[in-house]
């Protein structure tokens, strides 16, 4: 019998993931990341649900890890001048490294989660693929598993839509049937990230000047890291026409603004890239891509540049491409890989 660790979040997704692997017939273990205060709220909830399933719980302090490999991450990037992912270093370092570290210690086979994707076997390789609710597909976050993770997770949601889980869950008469879905970056609840980095690093970020792309002055920001790139609203100007933010001058402290017109571009360069669907290509391949988690994909060539960095070129313009996002590549519904844009 396979034996399988269970990441509980405290939401309905990972409950209904813990109830289909009971289901299943596997050997369960319900696990909860303790990460930072406010999450003994959410381990309470996933207790309760792993009781009521009658399987096996337990709570692992990972706060360390988690300042070390998302939150001080988090806000160098944006002291870079970036605008980062956390979910993504949050996959990467805690989800699928520290907890597989933790299976392996305690002798599981397999981690379940409750993302909204979905692994396929194709031969020698596991493609990860779209969930099949795609407005809640979670592939993009995912990009960076390794074929040797891939080979031991499961997705049980994968095949599933939203309002199938939440009837399951309501069926199954789980606490948190109707919890609301989390919006915001855990430990930024309320969505302030200025405020966090000031409270977080103890400094206070000050004031600059806007300006345009020829450096003319168009009045005074209130801090580098309170803008990102794309940004309209929250500037606090007056001008004769709409004007965006399109880049960040750290080291002048300048934020440099302009038409809606002049964010786009076409061309990105991204590091750290894990190639997924197959090793990296030799030469250029054709593929859709995307910036954002809720972008739509995009056609574009990709040139690899190295083992793990690639230059993509679009099609069609982009607007408003960030460093510090990720940029996935898409095969219809399998992912091809992934990176950190640059």
């Amino acid at each position: 019998m396979k034996r399988v660790m269970i990441a509980m979040s405290g939401g309905v997704d990972s409950s209904v993931a813990a109830y289909l692997s009971v289901r299943n017939g596997f050997d369960c273990m319900g696990m909860t990341m303790r990460l930072f205060p406010a999450s003994k709220d959410d381990s309470r909830d996933a207790r309760a649900v792993a009781q009521r399933l009658g399987i096996p719980f337990q709570v692992f302090d990972y706060a360390g890890e988690f300042r070390t490999c998302v939150i001080d991450r988090f806000v160098s990037a944006y002291e870079r001048g970036e605008t980062p992912n956390p979910c993504i270093d949050c996959n990467k370092y805690l989800k699928f490294g520290r907890i597989f570290q933790q299976m392996d210690e305690l002798g599981y086979d397999d981690v379940v989660t409750g993302h909204y994707a979905r692994i396929v076997p194709d031969g020698k390789r596991f493609l990860l693929k779209k969930g099949l609710d795609e407005s809640k597909d979670q592939s993009y976050v995912l990009y960076g598993l390794t074929q040797a993770q891939l080979a031991r997770t499961q997705f049980p949601l994968g095949e599933l839509t939203k309002a199938e889980t939440r009837q399951i869950a309501q069926e199954q008469g789980f606490l948190n049937a109707g919890k609301q879905d989390s919006q915001d970056i855990c430990f930024v609840p309320d969505g302030d990230y200025a405020a966090f980095l000031e409270r977080y690093t103890g400094k206070i970020y000050p004031t600059g000047e806007f300006v345009d792309g020829s450096g003319h002055i168009l009045g005074q920001h209130r801090g580098i890291v309170r803008y990102t790139i794309g940004q309209r609203k929250g500037l606090g100007l007056a001008l004769p026409c709409p004007m965006y933010v399109k880049d960040k001058d750290m080291a002048h402290n300048q934020v440099i603004l302009s038409t809606n017109e002049d964010l786009f571009s076409t061309d990105l360069d991204a590091r750290d890239f894990n190639w997924s669907a197959f090793d990296c290509p030799e030469a250029p391949i054709r593929s859709k891509a995307k910036t954002r988690y809720k972008h739509a994909e995009q056609p574009a060539t990709i040139i690899p540049t190295g083992p793990d960095t690639v230059h993509v070129v679009f099609d069609a313009p982009q607007r408003a491409i960030c460093r510090g996002q990720a940029v996935v590549l898409y095969d219809g519904d399998t992912v091809l890989g992934g990176g950190t844009i640059v």
